[in-house]
């Protein structure tokens, strides 16, 4: 579904993300774990179109998106939802929602989107910055959605929610993928909530991907030494 080549972020001369190669099958969920500072954060934005790549290929569906901005891309079935969630916090959820259907013909948030987040439904006339850190997690996630995505990418969805949620938001992502038929990548520092909802495990380390295995075949400790300062 989605194929990284050669791939190469840069700010100014300090090279982020170097000769990075990476794919994502169709119906998988790829958690890339890292310490702050590792590169997570730019791979995604980077993948989305706000921070250029300086060489290499991103292909989605065999498509190549490098040269396209990030509407387009959000047009070619990527979906987003950032760091800190970046809701709409003066917008009601459901207008909140609504902005993910600029690139979809729909008209109204699907009923299927309601469904999977019965919270947003019920809060839906609500302002989204009155909305829990959880809540407001959902309905970033319901957003990106709304376009209709074939993958989904998350950029440390974890930040500022209860673990009680966060056992929750694993599941819900699963639910997801099973019900939408997506691809899902989720950069992480949580070692807990990448084995609950990955099927593979990736660690990224000064712009390199280090360590790439098989959910049932993650050796705990050694992931965690990764992630350890």
């Amino acid at each position: 579904m989605l194929e990284l080549t050669n791939y190469h972020v840069a700010y100014g001369q300090s090279e982020v993300i170097s000769d990075l190669n990476f794919s994502l099958k169709a119906n998988e969920i790829v958690a890339i774990l890292g310490r702050n500072g590792m590169g997570k954060t730019t791979l995604m934005k980077s993948l989305i179109g706000i921070i250029p790549s300086r060489s290499g290929q991103l292909k989605l569906a065999g498509k190549e998106l490098c040269h396209k901005k990030s509407h387009q891309r959000v047009a070619a079935g990527l979906g987003f939802v950032p760091q800190g969630r970046m809701i709409f916090s003066t917008m009601t959820v459901q207008e909140n929602i609504e902005t993910g259907l600029t690139t979809s013909n729909a008209k109204r948030v699907p009923d299927d989107l309601y469904s999977t987040f019965p919270v947003l439904w019920e809060m839906r006339h609500r302002r989204g910055g009155n909305l829990s850190g959880g809540q407001q997690q959902q309905l970033a996630i319901a957003r990106a959605l709304a376009s209709n995505p074939s993958v989904l990418l998350l950029d440390e969805p974890t930040e500022g929610i209860q673990p009680s949620i966060i056992k929750d938001m694993a599941k819900t992502l699963k639910q997801i993928r099973d019900q939408r038929g997506l691809s899902i990548v989720v950069s992480e520092q949580v070692l807990s909530f990448a084995l609950d909802v990955a099927d593979r495990i990736l660690v990224i380390e000064k712009g390199k991907i280090v360590h790439d295995v098989q959910r049932d075949e993650v050796d705990e400790n050694q992931v965690a030494a990764y992630l350890s300062v």
